[in-house]
């Protein structure tokens, strides 16, 4: 291992604690004061309660006047409603505007062993207002609807809940609820949609609350995105502190936490959106974060209208998403930022081994062993290139140090001489650094990897309890500045493994002469230390695996398959043949020609 290789892997240690610190962007604390701002706006604007109102005909006019009972629906809520369920989970309905009141999720427990349960919080709607008079309007959620009996068509159950008034105007929730499928079909219809919805535009208020699942209140909200597919291309905006987004065009809203998700989704795009998101000022609530979009919805002209939407209630999941053939998959996060395009290697590749592995492999820390091994055995080549280089760069380490004595008072010089040396022999500098950056893509797939797949999550292995979330074999009773309140073993034996592959490579490098570098075998694991500790289980055993490998291979490839002599006798070869300039070469020595020509003019000036 040469400097040239170790300048690659401090190049990579750099772009993954920048890494780290850009997609740990979220953040719990908020200043008291936006509390106390908030308290002062309540107490100067208290919530108004919700008007009720009706209506009858004025038959002189033709017109509707306001009476002081109901106008639409029933006077009183259902008590109770029947709980609709296929194979994946319970949905329970309020005819209080016709909403879903709760989806429990039948296949996945919180942290807590407690059922996974989305859309549970009255802040939760898809909300609208309506005309009531020429001069009124009501929110959708104040109104009394009833429910229709349920309605069984092949694999679909249908529930309805309806809305009408003395006239004829009627407003109905249609639901459809397929076997095996996390999504909702909802139709919204209405008579005389003409007078109900001026201008015909419906302008949606779209709430959800995300609660918290996991066991890891800080690390889930760093993973919690508002997600959102606008003019053909898919984005997200993390929910890290209180902000804002305005959309044109968008087809569908959606809301990730770390490993589940509520999305919105429009048969046609809305034609703009303002959602803005709020974070507890409370790290302890049971929530997240509290999301709010308004989505304006043209609609056609006519009394009449029936509006085709849906609602999707469940895990994010990359083969479960793809089905739906409308771009949700991209909301698992496989690779965002400048390692975007790692999401390909995910997708295309990892994804399908790893569905394969555990199809035939009970448990999922040794699938997690078997994929490393793979990816280990297709990155050695790149390996053993790099202990190649470095085998080269040793050979030539008496050559260098002759020339660093004799050009020692002349750095210029002795870096053409260098350079010239390096040619004639064949051996590229940065032989060592390339491959080791050509591993970065494979690492940061790894890392997006094990942390965004939902098939992790719940699995055990040794003392780990969940794959998905940090292991933890002792819990500290105060917080420890840049390492958080536990102790994760896992963390610890990948630390130590990465400690033992800098230390080996250190006594291999052909020149150790630089202070800075006696120091870099301990600097890097020591972040890792404190970076790891709160990241998945299942991404710091992958760690720990791939490090052994590692370094079982460098000895290896060192010890038993690189012969010295040979790589001398190639060396030698090399030598005796015509030297061929690459253009980067010529550029390099041009360059370092014009250099020493100014520091020669420069010494005879100096010396006159």
């Amino acid at each position: 291992m040469d400097k040239n290789t170790t300048i690659g892997f401090v190049l990579i240690g750099m772009l993954l604690i920048a890494m780290f610190y850009f997609n740990s962007k979220s953040r719990l604390a908020f200043e008291g004061e936006q509390k106390r701002i908030a308290d002062s706006i309540a107490k100067i604007n208290p919530p108004k309660k919700p008007e009720t109102v009706n209506l009858k005909i004025d038959t002189t006019s033709g017109s509707p006047i306001q009476t002081n009972a109901a106008a639409f629906g029933i006077s009183e809520i259902q008590p109770s409603l029947p709980v609709v369920e296929n194979d994946l989970f319970k949905v329970n309905f309020s005819s209080k505007g016709g909403q879903i009141k709760s989806v429990e999720l039948k296949k996945f427990k919180k942290y807590d062993g407690k059922p996974v349960v989305l859309n549970n919080s009255d802040f939760n709607k898809i909300s609208y207002r309506f005309n009531v008079t020429q001069n009124k309007s009501s929110a959708i959620e104040d109104i009394n609807f009833k429910m229709l009996p349920v309605q069984q068509e092949g694999k679909n159950k249908i529930i309805s809940f309806e809305a009408a008034d003395s006239t004829g105007k009627k407003i109905v929730h249609e639901y459809t609820i397929t076997d095996n499928d996390y999504m909702i079909g909802f139709k919204l219809k209405a008579n005389g949609a003409d007078f109900l919805f001026s201008q015909n535009v419906i302008n949606f208020t779209w709430q959800v609350e995300c609660p918290q699942i996991e066991k890891d209140h800080a690390y889930e909200l760093t993973q919690s995105h508002f997600c959102f597919y606008e003019n053909q291309n898919f984005d997200f905006e993390y929910l890290s502190q209180d902000d804002s987004k305005e959309l044109k065009k968008a087809s569908w809203l959606s809301v990730k936490q770390q490993f589940f998700l509520t999305t919105f989704i429009a048969d046609k795009e809305f034609s703009e959106t303002n959602t803005s998101w709020k974070l507890p000022t409370d790290s302890n609530t049971r929530y997240l974060a509290r999301v709010t979009s308004n989505a304006r919805y043209n609609l056609a002209s006519g009394s009449e209208v029936n509006i085709p939407m849906k609602i999707y209630f469940g895990p994010s999941d990359y083969n479960i998403l793809k089905k739906y053939d409308n771009h949700m998959e991209s909301i698992v996060p496989y690779g965002s930022g400048i390692f975007a395009f790692v999401k390909y290697i995910n997708r295309y590749f990892l994804l399908p081994v790893f569905d394969f592995v555990q199809k035939n492999v009970a448990s999922m820390g040794i699938v997690i062993l078997l994929l490393t091994l793979l990816i280990r055995l297709i990155t050695s080549p790149i390996l053993y290139k790099s202990y190649l280089s470095g085998a080269k760069m040793k050979v030539l380490k008496p050559e260098v140090d002759a020339l660093k004595e004799k050009y020692k008072d002349d750095q210029q010089a002795f870096g053409m001489e260098q350079m010239k040396l390096w040619r004639t022999a064949g051996v590229s500098p940065l032989g060592g650094c390339l491959p080791a950056l050509l591993q970065i893509p494979i690492f940061m797939s790894l890392y997006y990897f094990f942390q965004s797949n939902i098939d992790l999550r719940g699995k055990s292995f040794l003392w780990a309890n969940d794959l998905a979330q940090y292991d933890s074999i002792l819990k500290i009773p105060f917080e420890v500045p840049f390492y958080g309140d536990h102790v994760s073993l896992f963390t610890i034996t990948a630390v130590i493994t990465s400690l033992l592959i800098s230390l080996y490579s250190m006594n291999n490098m052909q020149d150790n002469s630089n202070p800075l570098m006696k120091y870099m075998p301990y600097i890097f694991p020591v972040l890792l230390l404190g970076v790891f500790n709160k990241l998945p289980s299942a991404l710091t055993w992958y760690y720990t695996i791939s490090n052994t490998i590692t370094l079982i291979l460098q000895i290896i490839i060192q010890k038993y398959i690189i012969n010295h002599d040979k790589i001398m006798l190639q060396i030698e070869e090399n030598r005796k043949k015509p030297v061929k300039k690459s253009k980067m070469q010529e550029r390099i020595e041009a360059m370092q020609e014009s250099q020493k020509k100014l520091q020669d003019l420069k010494k005879k000036s100096d010396g006159k």
